[in-house]
């Protein structure tokens, strides 16, 4: 297999791996709400950071592995 045909794979890999971590984060904090609701304004604000680190992370990723593509 060449790089050409590897990257695209990688770069789906990136997605689903962000898709399910986002998801899992995002159940966990809506459990904790409907657990406690009069803590929603703290849960959601520890949530928020968290939450666009790894959408940050994965952005990053798919523009690093959209460049060997290209280079």
């Amino acid at each position: 297999m060449t790089a050409t045909t590897l990257i695209p794979l990688g770069m789906g890999l990136i997605v689903l791996g962000a898709g399910l971590g986002i998801g899992k984060f995002t159940a966990a904090a809506a459990e904790s709400i409907a657990r406690q609701p009069e803590a929603a304004d703290k849960i959601t604000g520890a949530v928020n950071l968290p939450l666009f680190l790894l959408e940050g992370v994965a952005i990053l990723a798919e523009v690093f592995t959209f460049l060997m593509l290209i280079l």
